[in-house]
């Protein structure tokens, strides 16, 4: 733990030596970027310290053991988000993202519990302050979902959201299944960073536009204009649709934000397929076949396989208390790239 300090200490003293430097003026759009993360970073440790002071005095009071776990926790998910800071920059910081949701192996009950995923993340991203945006769907006949794509707008929520990738597994006897047996089905789930028309370009010459109507929710109107929107980018197949809103204009604009982060993706992967130096000790590749978490509910568990971490409260994950389980991935990773970085050793 020392050394993990010592290393927030020099790493803090570097950045204000940087900005406190005579520099040319092309350097100050690099630093300006330095200076933020600087400020961010001195507001999370007054706030950490606060947090401390608080829990002294609660310690002081007989009968506090929730006060003081509340506390806790808290201060745990600050001091992550000091060093995450510090740690070199990912494509998930500073982004909101967008969340894909697909129903895997197991029918109708996947399609289940890709619905019920989405009001776990919905209602995490409530309890963060982050705001909520479905861009597309495609329900099943029974009010689960095929597939939806959802935007997450928020500071942090890249950050945050980035652990959740791969297969999400569920144990349980299906709605549909009269003999009382327990099923296995997944779902899947993809986040990706949202970008910018700077950071990926695509050529207008390379996609094809498409109308159609929109179907849903929205009454009469959806059935008599073609303002959904389906873009096809032609060099890689890649397909995304939108039908969230009423103009056509609106809904080509938040499909090419889709297209954009899956592009990007797709040449991540593409880059880190010709990297032999990859991490290998990263929570999660965000790959599709990684089964990364297990949903029990004969035994009211969860257990997240990375980090081989179990909750037996089940209720409280759907209802969308992840803080019981991203914290702890987060500080995992974060401890992966210091031992990387040699400032703590490794078991």
């Amino acid at each position: 733990m020392e050394s993990i300090r010592s290393w927030v200490k020099k790493t803090l003293e570097e950045i204000e030596k940087k900005m406190m430097e005579n520099l040319e003026l092309k350097e100050m759009i690099k630093i300006s970027a330095e200076f933020t993360k600087f400020k961010e970073i001195d507001e999370l440790i007054n706030e950490y310290f606060n947090l401390l002071d608080e829990k002294e005095l609660w310690e002081q009071e007989p009968g506090s053991e929730d006060e003081i776990a509340k506390l806790d926790s808290k201060i745990e998910k600050i001091s992550n988000e000091i060093i995450a800071l510090l740690l070199p920059d990912d494509e998930f910081r500073d982004r909101n993202v967008f969340l894909e949701i697909r129903a895997g192996t197991g029918g109708e009950e996947a399609a289940l519990f890709a619905g019920d995923l989405l009001r776990m993340y919905l209602r995490y991203s409530e309890r963060m302050g982050w705001s909520t945006e479905i861009i597309d769907e495609s329900k099943s006949d029974l009010g689960g979902y095929k597939e939806v794509v959802v935007r997450i707008k928020g500071k942090n929520s890249g950050t945050y959201m980035k652990y959740e990738r791969g297969v999400h597994r569920v144990q349980r006897i299906p709605v549909t299944e009269s003999g009382g047996r327990i099923h296995t089905s997944t779902a899947t789930v993809a986040v990706l960073p949202e970008m910018k028309d700077v950071d990926v370009y695509i050529d207008p010459k390379d996609i094809r536009i498409d109308t159609y109507r929109a179907s849903g929710a929205g009454g009469q109107y959806v059935n008599k204009t073609e303002s959904a929107i389906r873009i096809t980018h032609i060099p890689t197949g890649i397909v995304v649709t939108c039908q969230s809103e009423r103009s056509q204009h609106q809904n080509k604009e938040k499909a090419m934000m889709v297209l954009r982060a899956k592009l990007y993706e797709l040449a991540r992967k593409e880059q880190d397929e010709k990297l032999s130096s990859q991490r290998k000790n990263q929570i999660g590749s965000g790959e599709r076949s990684e089964k990364i978490r297990t949903y029990n509910f004969p035994q009211n568990r969860v257990t997240d396989h990375r980090i081989n971490l179990t909750i037996y409260n089940l209720q409280a994950v759907l209802d969308g208390d992840l803080d019981l389980i991203i914290p702890k991935l987060m500080q995992y990773d974060i401890e992966e790239q210091l031992r990387e970085l040699g400032v703590i050793q490794s078991i």
